[in-house]
């Protein structure tokens, strides 16, 4: 239940109702309580009273001759009587059930056990259409053969109602103070409760837009905590995503400047409109400027969607095996045309053992980089190779792919996996992003990445370069 209803879900507002709903609805069922105990408290005196006056008509019973007499003076008759708001009556029946004095009307008392002489014991009973309290006693009268006597005493509730309605206000009255009092004693303590949500609330909203540096955790609640922790975590994130796309404009810019200033430079030598032959080598070196800015944007968008994509791109068991020889196909043209020797070693389509976990267009772009970066660098005549190979017992998948080039010098082997990064002393056309490539993809799949001069034994002019990657396969099935 709730006594405020909103349009909009507040979270001060949800802890507001559920705080003073409770105390809502205590406070009638604190008042009848009340009630029922200010009565129990308020008839206890008047009970006494009822239990002396009994005990004190059964001493005014007396025996003589054998006959039992009952005389109650005047003034005592007065005195009983005596009250302003309550009707009091007594009966005093004899040994033989006959009756001796006070109110002949005055109901008897069940028998539902044997009489206890001389108990004085109380009971509710209805006199004259109106409720009483009654007390009454059996008393053991000393003649042979009798009964026991019967003394009664009633009193109307007037005034037990009356003390208990006191009571009742003595104790209620105060809680009308206290309870607007608690109810704004929980609305300040409420408000200084959620007073961090609100400085964390106006802390973001006075950041700049480019503030991305974590929130302080220390300076919030622990039940905050967790979310502030999420807070920062996704502010890491989007600051590496931004970061990425800041890197990825940069280095946009920076690769693409070169080839649209030769175009520009060879269409302007082109306009010059100089002898047929210089205008077939400016369109030539046009075509070769766009060949160029085209692989660049092609490899920046490979390494845009590696980056920001990989991790949420469905993963799936991939056959190694196919991967391979599809990106081998795409690459045999090129490795044509510079006449290398381009081959495959491993194992055959369809085998089980070769298949990892991972996003198969990914993959492809993996080797496809491999494979390219392979043959920019290796010279005419020369070979690459790609072989996969598997661990049967523990599973584990690697891919070489190895060339006949110059090598990558030990000391640039981590830097060559860095973006835009070129081995010093080749005179290579690439856009320096191929191996950057093959890491980020890498990495998104678990697997480790090493450079290692190729095994060429008698050819230390040209080293080689092998490239490792070790995939834990999925097994079976």
């Amino acid at each position: 239940m709730k006594i405020f209803q909103r349009g909009t879900r507040s979270l001060f507002g949800e802890i507001l109702d559920w705080m003073l709903t409770p105390l809502l609805l205590i406070w009638p069922i604190s008042l009848a309580l009340t009630w029922l105990v200010a009565q129990n408290i308020a008839g206890r005196p008047f009970d006494r009273a009822l239990e002396y006056n009994v005990q004190a008509l059964t001493k005014l019973v007396v025996v003589r001759n054998k006959e039992v007499l009952f005389s109650l003076p005047a003034p005592a008759r007065e005195i009983l009587r005596a009250d302003d708001s309550d009707l009091v009556y007594y009966q005093v029946l004899g040994p033989r059930g006959e009756f001796l004095s006070g109110e002949q009307d005055l109901p008897l008392p069940t028998l539902h056990h044997k009489p206890v002489y001389g108990e004085v014991l109380l009971r509710e009973d209805v006199m004259r259409g109106e409720d009483v309290r009654v007390a009454y006693a059996w008393m053991d009268i000393d003649l042979p053969g009798s009964q026991p006597l019967l003394v009664q005493v009633a009193e109307t509730l007037e005034k037990r109602k009356t003390l208990a309605t006191e009571i009742v206000k003595g104790v209620m009255v105060p809680q009308f103070i206290t309870l607007p009092l608690s109810v704004l004693l929980v609305w300040l303590a409420l408000v200084r409760g959620i007073k961090p949500l609100a400085q964390l609330e106006k802390r973001i909203r006075a950041r700049k837009p480019d503030d991305m540096s974590p929130l302080d955790e220390s300076a919030v609640p622990e039940e905050v905590a967790p979310l502030v922790s999420s807070i920062n975590d996704l502010l890491s994130r989007l600051k590496a995503s931004l970061a990425t796309q800041k890197r990825f404009l940069a280095d946009a810019a920076h690769q693409l400047k070169t080839p649209l200033a030769g175009l520009r430079m060879q269409a302007d030598l082109a306009q010059r409109g100089g002898d047929a032959e210089e205008l077939k080598k400016s369109l030539k070196q046009i075509g070769k400027s766009s060949i160029r800015a085209t692989h660049t944007v092609n490899q920046l968008l490979a390494l845009a969607r590696a980056e920001t994509t990989g991790r949420s791109l469905a993963q799936q068991p991939v056959d190694l095996v196919h991967v391979v020889s599809e990106a081998i196909q795409d690459s045999v043209p090129r490795a044509l045309e510079k006449q290398i020797d381009l081959g495959y070693e491993g194992p055959a389509l369809g085998d089980t053992a070769s298949r990892v976990k991972g996003n198969p267009t990914l993959l492809k772009e993996l080797v496809r980089n491999l494979l390219d970066n392979a043959i920019n660098y290796t010279p005419a005549n020369g070979q690459v190779t790609a072989r996969l190979l598997t661990d049967r017992f523990s599973g584990v998948i690697a891919l070489v792919v190895e060339d006949t080039g110059p090598g990558i010098p030990e000391a640039e082997r981590e830097l060559v996996l860095e973006p835009f990064y070129r081995a010093l002393g080749t005179n290579v056309d690439g856009s320096g992003l191929g191996l950057a490539i093959v890491k980020e993809i890498a990495q998104q799949h678990g697997a480790t990445l090493s450079i290692d001069d190729a095994d060429r034994p008698g050819h230390p002019q040209l080293p080689g370069t092998r490239v490792t990657l070790r995939f834990s396969g999925t097994g079976p099935g």
